[in-house]
């Protein structure tokens, strides 16, 4: 059964890639989404054996790679956070499968879509369900190279390419430190299996594991779209819809947050690296929400959100709460599925118009996704009792409880976040679905006309997410972050020290506790009563010089792709192409292959010349080849030296030169008879 969860991905993306000329359409969405609702039930069973009733499945195929101290074998380990993960990743696959029905109608590459998604599903699977960390990395790279396919899905199109080149380059950075991480632990420990390093990992040197840390944080930074190595997940909203829903919610960005929860065995005993988490994530939260404060595409808004909530998570990790982080990964995944599939329903229905101030008044034609952004805006800034509440408040209140600096700068970043999310979600809603409408008139006329909401296949997958994101959170939250439950059980490690849920949960101020929600309250109407009530404030205010600044900056996400593209990339083209000419195809040139073949070839030409067949010219070379030995031969009495014991070169050539002119007066003497 467990192995059947893996395949069952793979063997829709199989058909519907290989063989969808032959089965169709039709055939293709019935084969891909069958198997991922198999999936679906299969996940829950194992939701069900693994996690409630505490039977961890560990399944060894065969021998992978047996190299004296190297043995790797395929081998998958289903615990607690496992299936915690597949839950998420398998439901919202379907679902998004079940939409891209609808979604993809009419284009005429649906079979290779279809395979695609099957195929990221896969490879997400494969890597949150293996035992070591070289099977881990399988599915990360798996995950790659589906992310390229399927942000460059339309591959006629220039930006597209040039979002999945930047997506593809910019986690190359983060595989490079993660590798390097792989090799590390391997001459740290010995083996890669997650058994082998959570046992060694309590009697090993503290700074090779602080080492060992800080690459893993690298690669998950750039899977996770941290700052610094965040850019790439912006752009990467090129691709269709569906391919944004399950990036941002199921599949990439949770892969390194992941990998660093998988790996609590070993940050536990490095407080460097958890002190460095902890300010990536704040850093990161509060950079992401800035900076989806002036977005204007629809698809980009949110994506800062993810980098904002996914910063949340880091945070968690950073604060040792990894049973929180896992929480706040899993109900972040539902109501971000929905806030993305529904801004598709809206795209769709308005002829692929993005831009949110050519949007508005949509409330009256499209009310039902009206109330899906609606719903999943509210849980995304964490409204009391809604699924975001339950795991992002408890997260900031544990940053409050640890007394640190470096918390309390936590506990601030992530409070600020929470208000500036609750505004730009709000903005968003407002500019979509309250103000006037900006959009042309036909558009308005054919969602009137078709009522763009009638299919069901984008309906009952916002159902459903709309469900998840009402109450997940609330049955979830004793099962997971419940105090004294027992479901992570070996799969996360929290060393005592770092046990702060009851301090959390007893000892803050409850103004330190309410803070948050109040100031997401407050953001959320400060944004309905400025783009509602007062619009021509924010004109006036963005006509001013001030407001201009904060608009580019904000809108321009600090300028750092500027400072990238300007200074990095370019600087780097310059540098290569120096090198390429000055270096490789000069200096290196002139001494290597081409300096070379035309010194032989003039050195050639030159001795040839020499052979000029004339006995005079002959005669001149063998008197001065005479004259040369000669001087060789008595020089030290010509330049007046000590006279050397004649040594046995000057023997070889003396024995040469006689036995050449004895030969050569035999030959004369022949001749002459």
């Amino acid at each position: 059964m467990y192995l059947s969860i893996l395949a069952l991905p793979l063997l829709g993306s199989i058909i519907s890639g290989f063989l969808g000329r032959k089965i169709g359409v039709t055939g293709s969405h019935i084969i891909t989404c069958t198997s991922l609702f198999l999936t679906c039930v299969l996940a829950t069973i194992a939701f069900y054996e693994v996690g409630i009733c505490g039977s961890p499945v560990s399944i060894n195929l065969f021998s992978w790679i047996d190299s004296e101290f190297l043995y790797i074998s395929w081998g998958f380990l289903f615990d607690s956070l496992t299936v915690s993960m597949i839950i998420p990743i398998s439901f919202i696959s379907f679902l998004v499968h079940v939409y891209s029905i609808s979604y993809m109608n009419g284009d005429p590459h649906n079979q290779r879509f279809f395979s695609f998604l099957s195929l990221f599903t896969f490879f997400m699977l494969i890597l949150v369900s293996g035992d070591s960390y070289l099977t881990l990395f399988i599915g990360w790279e798996g995950i790659g190279i589906s992310s390229y396919l399927l942000i460059n899905f339309w591959f006629t199109r220039i930006q597209a390419n040039k979002s999945a080149i930047l997506a593809l380059t910019m986690n190359r950075v983060g595989d490079m430190g993660l590798t390097i991480g792989f090799f590390a632990l391997f001459a740290l420990l010995g083996s890669l299996d997650y058994s082998s390093v959570s046992s060694l990992s309590p009697y090993m040197n503290e700074t090779a594991i602080s080492v060992i840390g800080i690459l893993l944080l690298i690669g998950a930074m750039a899977k996770s779209a941290q700052i610094f190595l965040h850019s790439w997940l912006p752009h990467s909203m090129e691709g269709p819809t569906p391919v944004s829903a399950l990036l941002h919610a199921a599949t990439l960005v949770v892969a390194g947050c992941y990998l660093l929860i998988r790996s609590s065995f070993l940050l536990e005993y490095s407080p460097t690296v958890l002190l460095v988490i902890v300010i990536v994530g704040a850093v990161t939260s509060l950079f992401a929400a800035t900076s989806g404060l002036l977005q204007n595409d629809l698809k980009r808004i949110i994506a800062f959100s993810t980098i904002s909530q996914m910063g949340y998570v880091f945070m968690a990790i950073g604060l040792s709460q990894y049973n929180v982080a896992l929480f706040h990964l899993v109900n972040h995944a539902f109501f971000k599925a929905l806030l993305f599939l529904a801004a598709g329903a809206v795209i769709h229905a308005m002829a692929d118009q993005q831009d949110v101030r050519k949007l508005g008044g949509l409330i009256h034609y499209l009310p039902f996704t009206y109330t899906s952004i609606l719903i999943g805006s509210l849980s995304l800034m964490a409204l009391p009792w809604l699924t975001g509440f339950f795991s992002k408040d408890l997260l900031i209140e544990l940053a409050y409880s640890q007394y640190k600096f470096t918390s309390y700068f936590a506990y601030w970043a992530g409070t600020i976040t929470a208000g500036l999310t609750a505004f730009y979600s709000f903005r968003l809603i407002s500019l979509t679905f309250f103000t006037y409408p900006n959009g042309p008139r036909n558009d308005y006329v054919n969602i009137s006309l078709s009522n763009g909401e009638a299919d069901n296949f984008v309906v009952i997958p916002l159902t459903i997410l709309v469900l998840f994101s009402i109450f997940f959170g609330y049955i979830g939250h004793d099962l997971f972050v419940g105090m004294g439950t027992d479901f992570p059980g070996a799969s996360l490690f929290q060393h005592p020290a770092n046990v702060t849920l009851v301090e959390a949960e007893f000892a803050i101020p409850l103004f330190y506790k309410l803070l948050p929600a109040i100031l997401s309250v407050l953001g959320a109407a400060l944004a309905l009563i400025m783009y509602n009530k007062y619009p021509l404030l924010l004109v006036q205010f963005k006509l001013s010089q001030i407001g201009q600044s904060l608009y580019t900056f904000f809108n321009g996400k600090y300028l750092i792709d500027i400072i990238y593209n300007g200074y990095i990339i370019n600087g780097g083209l310059n540098i290569g192409y120096t090198i390429a000419k000055v270096l490789d195809r000069g200096f290196i040139e002139m001494i290597g292959p081409n300096g070379l073949t035309v010194n032989l070839l003039s050195t050639g030409n030159n001795l040839s010349k020499l052979d000029s067949g004339i006995i005079t010219t002959y005669a001149l070379y063998m008197t001065l080849g005479i004259i040369l030995i000669l001087f060789y031969l008595f020089y030290p009495i010509l330049l007046e030296l000590p006279v050397p014991a004649i040594d046995s070169f000057r023997l070889v050539i003396i024995y040469l030169i006689t036995t050449y002119l004895v030969i050569s007066s035999w030959s004369t003497t022949d001749t002459l008879s």
